[in-house]
């Protein structure tokens, strides 16, 4: 399988590509529907149109992202120029999820194209009508050696880790982020992972609890609840905890009716096994509001839940659904005991009037990004790296570091021939101080 370093040739298959999408968007939004009741505004809002965006940005930039970088020279190698050249690693693999599996899939497939590099895609199964699609418009698009899919469950996925790449692109669990590392671990393989974890959602006493119950009910239950950076769980100050529940309990009917399971706008669980691992995390005895649940529809109202118990089973494990446990704190121990418990999360917000509060959150804890008083709307800034660290990932694109993150970035040294200082060459007899002097200027 080639890979196409012609920048032209790069820029026509994005164009390519941007027609067929455009061409088919209400298949897309149709496809997504039929896997999991995205309502039409969710797709076209996170999948159709910011794949489409994405594609518009890389082929406006890409002759400037592929143009070689002068960077300042160094004054041991007098005279020279330096540059760095962005490389395509060559044979990528892209390994996409089912929560967003038209966004998730394209975004990366198209910054290593635009890069260079030769793609192979591996959808997810638990999305059958979007992978089809997905599998037609590359299909269609694109050259068999230049970019192909390759649909399965896991058995493919087992074969395809098990072969050589010169880089892999994996968005999904940290469960299964361990598999791949392990996998490219085995041939030096070079990965990105966009991984996720339980994210936390501070709310101080001097937030403005009514928007903030607005953006929250948002940024959660979007998509169900089956995104990566959706508050997990909220920490608020008792003081407010009644008043705070009211606006969210509000803001979920505002959003969806009181008869939410009517509601055009709010999305399923994305199949049966993962409806039973959400249905046994709720404790009947534990509900603010919501709870209700319909296994044939694979629906889950979206729930708050009051927990207390940091050893309970919904606070073991990122959630990925319409389920929010809210629990208190007093102070900022209260907070670090909490959050420490767990591994470094994909996101974090806040939600404070309390600029110094709010800054003091931002450094004491380490975490892929976030937000002040929102939730989720980093991820739409292309000049926002997203990625997670620690467990919930290793890596980040968007923006330049789309074609940066599928680049190698080869340092490269064109010294001239009018002038060769003898000073590095032996014998070094009487230099050394001209060494050092030297040295403390760079």
């Amino acid at each position: 399988m080639q890979f196409k370093t012609d920048i032209s040739y790069r820029k026509e298959s994005l164009k390519k590509l941007l027609f067929a999408i455009e061409k088919n968007e209400q298949a897309i939004i149709k496809a997504l529907y039929l896997d999991f009741k995205k309502p039409e505004f969710e797709a076209v809002l996170t999948e159709t149109e910011y794949v489409i965006s994405d594609l518009k940005s890389a082929i406006k930039n890409i002759n400037h992202w592929a143009k070689p970088k002068k960077v300042l020279p160094s004054i041991l190698n007098f005279p020279s120029q330096d540059y760095i050249y962005s490389e395509p690693y060559g044979k990528v693999l892209i390994v996409s999820p089912w929560n967003y599996p038209f966004q998730l899939a394209l975004c990366p497939l198209i910054a290593a194209v635009s890069a260079g590099n030769s793609v192979v895609l591996k959808p997810s199964e638990l999305t059958p009508n979007t992978s089809k699609i997905i599998t037609k418009i590359i299909t269609e698009t694109f050259e068999i050696d230049h970019v192909s899919v390759i649909e399965g469950g896991l058995d493919v996925s087992q074969k395809l880790l098990s072969q050589r790449w010169d880089y892999i692109f994996f968005t999904g669990s940290v469960t299964v982020g361990k598999i791949v590392a392990k996998a490219a671990a085995e041939n030096l393989t070079p990965v990105t992972l966009e991984l996720g974890g339980k994210n936390p959602c501070i709310i101080d006493e001097t937030a403005n609890l009514r928007l903030a119950a607005k953006r929250i009910v948002w940024g959660k239950f979007i998509n169900g609840g089956q995104t990566c950076i959706a508050p997990d769980y909220l920490l608020i100050k008792p003081q407010i905890k009644e008043k705070l529940v009211a606006y969210l309990i509000e803001e979920i009917e505002n959003a969806y009716s009181k008869n939410i399971e009517n509601s055009a706008d709010y999305c399923r669980i994305i199949n049966e096994k993962n409806w039973e691992r959400l249905y046994h995390l709720i404790e009947a005895k534990k509900i603010i509001f919501g709870g209700q649940t319909n296994k044939e529809t694979l629906y889950i109202a979206p729930t708050l839940i009051f927990e207390t118990d940091l050893e309970s089973n919904i606070m073991k494990e990122e959630i990925f659904g319409p389920l929010l446990p809210i629990l208190t704190f007093e102070t900022k121990s209260d907070l670090e005991s909490i959050i420490l418990k767990y591994e470094k999360p994909l996101s974090l917000y806040v939600f404070t009037e309390n600029n110094k509060f709010a800054e003091q959150i931002i450094n004491k804890f380490s975490f892929g990004g976030g937000c002040i008083n929102d939730t989720v709307i980093h991820f739409s800034n292309k000049r926002l790296p997203f990625g997670g660290v620690g467990h919930s990932g290793i890596g980040a694109y968007h923006g330049v570091l789309n074609f940066d993150t599928f680049s190698h970035k080869k340092s490269i040294v064109k010294k001239a021939n009018w002038l060769d200082l003898e000073l590095r060459y032996a014998p070094y007899k009487n230099k050394l101080s001209y060494i050092r002097k030297i040295m403390k200027w760079l």
